[in-house]
């Protein structure tokens, strides 16, 4: 018994060590690995400079600023880009977004968390493939979130639904689910030591109740379009991941 305890001990004692000197060497020497999307180093800077298309098909866009909330919210070293978008047939907007991360992973954060931080809850979740056309076509694993929420307004409580759309990419990786995301960069980081570079790509459009399956139609024209400006195609980033089912 007394034998027994001892292994354990020393058993321990390694992990902890090799930890340890993982930890040293990653701090020693830190990689960062490359972006599955299209970005412009900015020298002296771990942040890029990434854009989403002006226009898309009959879509028109306005460039929307880094807000004050996500400036104090995300780690310095985060790149950011924004974009509103309209089109002839409907006036309702809709949102595109990419945070790519630098070397702090936080960046990357909960969808979850970020809609309920707005006063919205998710109402039904489902990952849906959106075909992407170019020189090898492929299909894009997304996560659909149809969410809504009660705000006031004028002391009247209006209920306001929408359609989040999101997925995660980073260099030969991708996948439309955050758990997934992290356990991956997690056993990349432990077999290689670099830090992949992940962006957190979303869409949102807003929507009467009832008229979630319309809205989401919309935006699928409008991400199958635009992805191919602004996220490396497959040949590029390497073998495409497999969404989780």
């Amino acid at each position: 018994m007394k034998n027994q305890k001892w292994i354990l001990f020393f058993v321990a004692l390694a992990l902890v060590a090799g930890a340890a000197a993982l930890l040293v060497r990653l701090k020693a020497h830190p990689r960062l690995g490359k972006p599955g999307i299209v970005a412009t180093p900015i020298p002296g800077s771990l942040t890029m400079k990434i854009e989403l298309p002006e226009r898309v098909l009959d879509f028109t866009s306005t460039n929307i600023p880094e807000p004050e909330v996500v400036l104090g919210y995300l780690p310095k070293d985060s790149s950011y880009a924004e974009r509103r978008y309209r089109s002839a047939d409907s006036e309702i907007p809709i949102e595109g977004t990419i945070v790519l991360m630098g070397a702090d992973r936080t960046s990357i954060h909960n969808a979850d968390y970020c809609l309920r931080g707005q006063g919205l809850n998710p109402d039904a979740k489902s990952v849906v493939n959106i075909p992407i056309a170019g020189a090898t076509p492929y299909s894009l694993p997304v996560s659909r979130w149809d969410v809504s929420g009660e705000f006031q307004n004028n002391g009247q409580k209006i209920k306001v639904s929408g359609v989040y759309v999101f997925w995660f990419v980073a260099d030969g990786d991708q996948t439309p689910d955050h758990f997934e995301m992290m356990k991956r960069f997690a056993l990349n980081l432990l077999r290689t030591s670099v830090l992949e570079r992940w962006a957190y790509v979303s869409y949102f459009a807003p929507c009467e109740p009832g008229q979630e399956d319309a809205t989401f139609e919309r935006m699928k024209k409008l991400i199958a379009a635009s992805v191919p400006e602004f996220q490396l195609p497959p040949e590029t980033r390497g073998a495409m991941a497999v969404a989780p089912h």
